[in-house]
């Protein structure tokens, strides 16, 4: 007969391990069931961190961080938050793509919901069997695993992509974990590996598109608007093929989300909003390129050409001091290969043709057109050479050149570079953690453009006011409380702030989001007090009263 087990231990939310108290574990049953010692969160945390930090590799460390997340959920947030800036590479990018790779063959237990393509009728099903009430949930993250970070389609397995956005929601911004869904819809896989391994966990066919794709992620986003109305649905991972679309067919109609466009764009022009203030050049007066027309790169472009827009310039002209360099070169009206979404920043053929003999590259583009602003999300190493820097340097006093692409391996130019070639003017920012670099006496900070300074704090804000949908005004509002924290005009300072301090800069972006969202009249609360109201609803990684309920469930 097997032994029985006190559902106390057994839910990560309840489970307090050695941390029970004498009392607790009379009333809960739990007497003979632990060792004798008790143990407070603080010593638990210490233990914990030492386990983590003995383990050989990155993704050892991933692997314990996982298995404590399903043990002891404040636990796990405790040790997140006490050490943000060194474990956030861990439980998400970059080491969560390794994790990813892996996760049928190292598959422990299931978290999140699991929608198949191939079982329709079992969408609804799905949700009501986590047997939540309409308001118990503030955000679900979903994604379809298509563009997984850097390395493409994994299938079912990028369920850990979404589980992971949200461990950075909660540990960021106190997002309750259990008011986070994580979800993925599993609609096939294009990965041959994946398809020919014996134990991948997903359905085994091809990734279905069309109709029957539309129709799929439009009953998910009917039925989890009906069940959950209140909750932020964020995308995240979708193909360059589906996330622009899909954000621009359902984004004024659902609390949409989607971090790589939106939450790149935005951080982006944070770092941006840093540099003019160093530059003292407005926007309506820069000059843009971007390399890398994928989803980042043109959501970079967007919410760059909306701020133009906002400083005075009309859409068209605004557009038009866009220019968008991809792997076939320059991007031109008339390109056969030419995405929907990148076709608004397309040339006019009669541009290049004084370009001497055809070449459109990134090179031949800056000589060309004069940057002030040049953004890589190409994922190309080395694309930023001394070659474009100082082609680019030759026409403007303080270039600013944000090379995003991650990881270490693929980034465009590294700083150190970037400073020797421009003698120290160069406003920079990365994708990638990177340490200062000295330059003629002086230590330059460099600020990385992480989503994870503005999302978490987007998200919070956005629950707090109990938004309606997503608005411009919001997503300004994020950027400009980032960029608000540093003040780049002291010699060598970040343009950005550290993520050390993720927790105190997503309560900030949280406040300027509720009142951007009361501004633009989509808050169905407005709080008085908008500083408390987002300090009151960040959970805290402490154990509090065990109700009866929860000790019996």
């Amino acid at each position: 007969m097997p032994m029985h087990t006190p559902p106390v231990l057994l839910d990560p939310l309840t489970n307090r391990g050695t941390a029970f108290t004498a009392e607790e574990r009379e009333r809960l049953d739990l007497v003979g069931r632990l060792p004798d010692a008790e143990f407070t969160l603080d010593q638990q945390a210490l233990r914990a961190y030492e386990q983590v930090r003995q383990e050989p590799t990155d993704l050892a460390k991933f692997i314990s961080l996982d298995q404590l997340h399903d043990r002891n959920e404040v636990l796990y947030y405790r040790l997140l938050s006490d050490h943000l800036a060194e474990l956030l590479p861990i439980v998400y990018d970059p080491t969560v793509g390794a994790a990813i790779k892996r996760y049928s063959h190292d598959y422990r237990r299931p978290r999140g919901v699991f929608l198949s393509i191939d079982r329709p009728q079992d969408l609804r099903r799905s949700f009501e069997a986590l047997r939540l009430h309409r308001d118990e949930i503030d955000l679900v993250v979903v994604t379809d695993a298509e563009e997984i970070l850097g390395i493409g389609d994994w299938g079912v397995q990028g369920v850990q992509i979404s589980v992971g956005k949200l461990a950075v929601y909660t540990a960021a911004a106190g997002l309750h974990p259990a008011r986070c869904l994580p979800v993925v819809l599993d609609v096939g896989t294009d990965n041959e590996n994946l398809l020919n391994d014996p134990l991948y966990m997903g359905l085994r066919h091809s990734r279905v598109r069309g109709k029957r794709y539309d129709a799929f992620v439009e009953t998910y986003l009917e039925t989890v608007s009906e069940l959950y109305p209140n909750a932020l649905l964020h995308f995240e991972d979708f193909g360059p093929g589906n996330a622009r679309r899909l954000l621009e067919t359902y984004g004024n109609r659902y609390r949409m989300f989607n971090d790589d466009m939106q939450g790149t764009g935005a951080i982006t022009l944070a770092a941006a909003l840093s540099a003019l203030k160093v530059t003292r050049v407005p926007f309506r007066e820069q000059r843009l390129i971007v390399f890398g027309a994928g989803t980042a790169g043109v959501g970079i472009a967007d919410q760059l050409r909306d701020a133009m827009v906002r400083d005075g310039l009309d859409s068209t002209e605004a557009t038009r001091r866009v220019w968008l360099v991809d792997k076939q070169g320059l991007l031109v009206e008339g390109m056969a290969d030419l995405r929907d979404y990148q076709a608004p920043y397309a040339r006019p053929a009669e541009e290049v043709h004084g370009w001497a003999d055809g070449e459109t590259g990134l090179l031949t583009t800056v000589r060309h057109v004069h940057p002030t602003i040049l953004v890589g999300t190409s994922t190309t190493p080395g694309a930023f050479d001394k070659d474009v820097v100082t082609a680019m340097a030759e026409h403007v006093e303080r270039p600013v050149i944000f090379p995003l692409s991650n990881p270490t391996e693929k980034i465009e130019a590294m700083p150190a570079d970037l400073m020797a070639w421009t003698d120290g003017k160069v406003l920079t920012a990365t994708g990638i953690p990177v340490d200062p670099v000295e330059h003629r006496g002086v230590r330059h900070v460099i600020g990385q453009a992480n989503n994870a300074l503005l999302y978490p704090g987007l998200g919070l804000g956005t629950v707090v006011a109990g938004a309606q949908r997503m608005t411009a005004g919001m997503l300004l509002a994020a950027a400009e409380a980032v960029a608000g924290q540093v003040d780049a005009r002291a010699p060598g300072a970040p343009l950005l702030p550290p993520v050390a301090n993720l927790r105190a800069s997503s309560a900030t972006v949280a406040v300027a989001v509720v009142q951007a969202a009361v501004e633009d009249k989509v808050a169905t609360r407005r709080p008085e007090d908008l500083v408390q109201a987002v300090q009151d609803a960040m959970w805290q990684p402490v154990y509090g009263q065990l109700s009866e309920k929860e000790a019996s469930q």
